[in-house]
């Protein structure tokens, strides 16, 4: 049973429910059930029952079914990467981000990624959008333009200085379009890399082959950039070493030429007319070490950094995290004004651009592509690290019953499933109660990292 904080405070319904629970004959399985999910605030309900055979014999080696648990239903985590969402779930999704762009960096022979990989030229790059009007800042010792020095938390900061000015129809039609400039980027990339080797782009494709993992993020005016880790491999990917002319120089050279090269046209419609959309000149290109001294990022710092903002969307502007389908529910839901502008301004441009689907983005701004995406031979994938997981949790639970496994080759079993949707959530009791044995699983996380010093909060749990 886990240890919760008292229920006092809680509202009536929220403590009756709770009550109502507690004194149920399921009480301990509902527990059991949520503190196997992490403390998921969302969980999803299943119905079903599973039958494992031996398949010469015929003889039942083990039986489960959803009747025998409280109220007939089997909670499995959401799996929302969202930490507005499901705080559990994400930091669950953050590990493994972290552990993708990490075996990218520094090699895991259990990922496929070979130790070699740490020498091949590596940087991390960060590409950003243009300027669509001043906006309150902190420029390092000097004072803001508005002739404030803001805190850190200042609700201001990213805010326009003067709103009416500001390009809203600029800003969210370059987040629609982000994908598609990182997208021409890539391309970019490669031929100014065999520009600069003196090759075709054929010799140079045959000859290399550039690896990437990237994420997106939310300045505080509302605009996407990407960070990305970009590594210079041989033809085979991380198992190849680069050739000799794939230098770090030639990559960072490359990555800002490419990126100045990169255009993005849109038509005009209606009363908007034609743009033409670019990266900011605030392009950053930082060497990765394995040691950093004080000049360089190291491979752990990125890692961290990346799995942190995977989790995170819109709403760190204050929108929401979840779709808007008119302006009035901006005001019912207290959306602030600069995040309620750009979210209008996806509304007023849906009609005019209707291939672009703005109207269902407005929530995110107008940006519609994924947050966090790697390329091919980068490293693992993070449906193998949930499959790894998974694997790891039914060899815990077949030891557990005396099960025999599948993979073994004497073995004959043979395992019926059949499950059906039943609905997702918690009830106001659970939903509280899930919430301390969210904590009180952080608490236990956060106490293990300062026994282990030195280790990030994923890299503690690996």
């Amino acid at each position: 049973m886990t240890h919760t904080a008292p229920a006092a405070g809680l509202d009536p319904a929220t403590l009756a429910d709770l009550l109502r629970l507690a004194g149920s004959d399921g009480f301990d399985r509902v527990q059991d059930q949520i503190r196997r999910t992490g403390g998921c605030s969302d969980p999803i309900h299943l119905v079903g029952s599973t039958v494992t055979r031996d398949k010469t014999t015929g003889h039942v080696l083990h039986t489960y079914s959803t009747d025998t648990e409280p109220g007939g239903r089997l909670r499995i985590a959401c799996g929302n990467r969202r930490a507005s969402r499901c705080p559990s779930c994400a930091w669950t999704y953050a590990g493994d981000t972290y552990h993708l762009i990490r075996a990218g960096l520094v090699g895991d022979p259990g990922k496929d990624v070979p130790a070699a990989v740490r020498e091949h030229p590596r940087v991390f790059a960060t590409l950003t959008a243009p300027s669509f009007g001043p906006v309150h800042n902190r420029p390092g010792n000097r004072p803001c333009r508005c002739g404030t020095h803001h805190p850190d938390d200042a609700p201001e900061l990213g805010t326009p200085l003067d709103p009416e000015t500001y390009d809203y129809t600029g800003a969210v039609l370059w987040n629609n379009h982000a994908s598609d400039l990182w997208r021409y980027f890539t391309i970019y990339l490669r031929r100014e890399i065999a520009k600069r080797a003196g090759l075709t782009q054929k010799d140079a494709r045959e000859q290399s082959r550039i690896s990437f993992g990237k994420v997106a993020e939310y300045q505080k005016r509302g605009a996407v950039h990407f960070h990305a880790v970009i590594r210079f491999d041989g033809p085979g990917g991380p198992d190849d070493p680069p050739p000799a002319w794939a230098t770090l120089d030639l990559l960072t050279d490359s990555i800002r030429a490419a990126a100045g090269r990169v255009a993005v046209d849109v038509p005009p419609a209606g009363d908007q007319p034609a743009r033409t959309l670019r990266w900011g000149t605030q392009l950053d290109v930082r060497t990765i070490r394995a040691f950093g001294d004080g000049t360089e990022i190291t491979e752990q710092a990125v890692a961290s950094y990346v799995a942190k903002y995977a989790t995170k969307a819109a709403e760190t502007t204050g929108t929401v995290d979840r779709r808007i389908g008119n302006k009035e529910a901006l005001i019912l839901l207290g959306v602030p004004d600069h995040p309620a502008r750009l979210i209008a301004a996806c509304l007023d441009l849906h009609p005019l651009y209707p291939g672009r689907k703005l109207r269902d983005w407005a929530h995110m701004l107008g940006f519609r592509g994924h947050f966090s995406t790697r390329s091919r031979r980068y490293s693992t994938t993070l449906g193998a690290l949930r499959q790894t997981r998974a694997d790891y949790r039914a060899a815990q639970q077949r030891e557990a019953l005396g099960l025999p496994d599948p993979d073994d080759p004497e073995v004959t079993t043979l395992t019926l499933a059949h499950w059906t949707y039943a609905g997702h959530g918690h009830t106001p009791g659970e939903s509280w109660l899930a919430a301390n044995i969210r904590r009180d699983i952080q608490h236990n996380r956060e106490t293990a990292r300062e026994a282990l010093t030195g280790l990030d909060d994923w890299e503690a749990y690996a």
